[in-house]
C-alpha cells in the first residue's frame, strides 16, 4: 500500500511540476507579448508630441500589449542616419519611408519587408502605392500614410495692415513683396539657405510646378523629352532668384527652426511652405494666418500644385517583432487612423480612401486646391535621384546657391542636367 501511496505521490508532484511549467512558459510568453516595443524611426521631430500623446495612446487602446516609441532624426540628417542604423543592425521596427527612390533602395537592399499581405493595403489606390512599389507595381514595401502639399502662408495680419490682398500672379507677387519692403517693419519672405533643403522643396518644387506644367513636364523629364537647360527649369530658378532680395537680413545662415521663428513671431509676411508647417503654426502663432497658391507666371491661366506622396511607413527587414509591426501597420491603414492624422497635424493629407473631413481651415485651403489646380510630385524623386550625382540632392545645393547670388540661373541648369546626363541614358543623347 506504502508502495502505491508514493507511486500516487510521485505522479501527483510530477502533474504539479508541469502544471507549474506551463503556467510558468504561459506567463512568460503574456511576458514577451507585453512586453514587445516597436520604435518608429523618423524625420518628422516636429511630430513628436503628436505621436506621442494622440496617435500611440489611440493604438493602445486597441492593442495594449504592443508598446510603441516614436524617435526622430532632424529631416537633413535621417537618410544618413537611418542607413547608418540598418546597416549596424541597431534601426527600430518601423522606418518612416521617403517616397519612390530612396525607400525603393532600402528594400532592393533587402532591409524593408513587402506589406502586400497586410490587412488595410487594399485601402489604397494604386496611385497611392506608386510612391512605394516597384516599378513593376507588383509589391508594396511601405504603407502609404499621407501627402503633403506646397504652396505660401501669410500672416493676414500684416497683409491687412498693409492693405494687401493675397497674390495670385507673379507679377502681384512682387508688387506685395514690394510694398512690404518699402514699408521696412516685417521681412517679406522667411526663408534661409543653411540648410539647403528649403531651397528646393519650398522654392524651386513649389514654385517650378506652374513653369514645367506638372506632370506634363516632369514625365518629360524621365522620358528625355525635356532637358533641366530647358527653358522652364532656367525660369523657375530666375524667379527664385529674384525672391533674394527680400529675404532679410542673414538669411544664408539662417536654419529651417530659424525660418519658422520668424514667421511664428510675426516678423516676417510671407512663407513658402509646405503643409506640413501648418501645425506647428497653429500651436505658436499668436496671429491669423492664411495660404495662397503658387503665382502663376505672366500669360499662364492653368495652375499646378506640387501635391507630394510624403510619407510611409515600413517594416525594418531584421525586426524581432514582425507580427507586431504589422498589426500597427494594419491599424495606420485604417480610418480611425487617417482621422486623427488629418486633423491632429493639418497640412498632412491621408493617401487612404477613408472620407476625412479636414477641420483647419489653413489646411483645408490647402487641399482645396485639388479642386482648382492640377496636381503634380516633385520632378527629382521618381527614377532621377537613383544615380550618382543624385538629382535631389543636386537641386538642393544649386537652388540655394541661386539664392545666395553665387551661381546664375543658367548655371545652376546646367549643373544639374550635367549630373544627370552623366549617368541617366535617356539625357546623354
Amino acid at each position: 500500500m506504502r508502495s502505491h501511496h508514493n507511486t500516487t505521490l510521485l505522479r501527483n508532484a510530477g502533474r504539479l511540476v508541469a502544471t507549474a511549467s506551463l503556467a510558468a512558459l504561459t506567463m512568460a510568453f503574456a511576458g514577451a507579448a507585453s512586453a514587445q516595443t516597436l520604435t518608429i524611426e523618423s524625420w518628422r521631430n516636429d511630430d513628436a508630441d503628436v505621436w506621442n500623446t494622440k496617435i500611440i495612446p489611440a493604438f493602445n487602446k486597441k492593442y495594449p500589449n504592443i508598446k510603441v516609441q516614436f524617435k526622430a532624426d532632424p529631416p537633413t540628417e535621417y537618410n544618413a542616419a537611418l542607413n547608418a542604423r540598418l546597416a549596424g543592425g541597431t534601426a527600430g521596427d518601423l522606418i518612416t519611408c521617403r517616397p519612390f527612390d530612396a525607400s525603393l533602395d532600402l528594400f532592393k537592399k533587402g532591409q524593408l519587408l513587402s506589406v502586400n499581405d497586410v490587412k488595410g493595403i487594399e485601402n489604397f489606390s494604386d496611385v497611392a502605392k506608386s510612391a512605394w512599389s516597384t516599378d513593376d507595381g507588383k509589391t508594396t514595401f511601405c504603407m502609404p500614410m499621407a501627402s503633403v502639399i506646397h504652396g505660401f502662408v501669410y500672416n493676414k495680419e500684416i497683409f491687412d495692415e498693409l492693405k494687401l490682398t493675397p497674390p495670385k500672379t507673379v507679377k502681384e507677387f512682387h508688387a506685395a513683396l514690394d510694398k512690404i519692403k518699402a514699408d521696412g517693419k516685417y521681412t517679406p519672405i522667411a526663408m534661409g539657405t543653411a540648410d539647403q533643403w528649403e531651397a528646393a522643396t519650398m522654392g524651386f518644387q513649389n514654385i517650378g510646378v506652374n513653369y514645367w506644367k506638372g506632370e506634363e513636364g516632369r514625365k518629360a523629364l524621365i522620358e528625355g523629352k525635356q532637358k533641366l537647360t530647358d527653358q522652364p527649369y532656367v525660369q523657375t530658378f530666375a524667379e527664385l532668384a529674384s525672391w533674394a532680395p527680400y529675404m532679410g537680413n542673414g538669411y544664408q545662415s539662417q536654419k529651417y527652426p530659424d525660418t519658422q521663428n520668424l514667421f511664428t513671431l510675426g516678423r516676417a509676411a510671407i512663407y513658402p511652405a509646405g503643409s506640413w508647417d501648418v501645425p506647428i503654426f497653429r500651436k505658436q502663432a499668436d496671429f491669423e494666418f492664411d495660404a495662397f497658391a503658387p503665382p502663376l507666371p505672366d500669360g499662364a491661366s492653368k495652375c499646378y500644385i506640387s501635391d507630394h506622396t510624403d510619407i510611409a511607413l515600413g517594416i525594418n527587414a531584421k525586426s524581432k517583432n514582425v507580427e507586431a509591426a504589422k498589426t500597427f501597420l494594419s491599424w495606420v491603414a485604417s480610418p480611425e487612423f487617417a482621422e486623427i492624422y488629418a486633423n491632429e497635424l493639418p497640412g498632412f493629407f491621408p493617401l487612404s480612401n477613408a472620407k476625412v473631413d479636414v477641420k483647419d481651415p489653413v489646411a483645408a485651403k490647402f487641399v482645396g486646391w485639388r479642386n482648382t489646380c492640377e496636381s503634380s510630385i516633385r520632378n527629382s524623386y521618381q527614377i532621377l535621384s537613383r544615380g550618382t550625382p543624385n538629382l535631389e540632392n543636386e537641386l538642393w545645393n544649386v537652388s540655394a546657391q541661386v539664392l545666395n547670388g553665387t551661381m546664375k540661373p543658367e548655371e545652376a541648369a546646367k549643373k544639374v542636367e550635367d549630373g544627370l546626363a552623366s549617368w541617366y541614358e535617356p539625357h546623354k543623347k
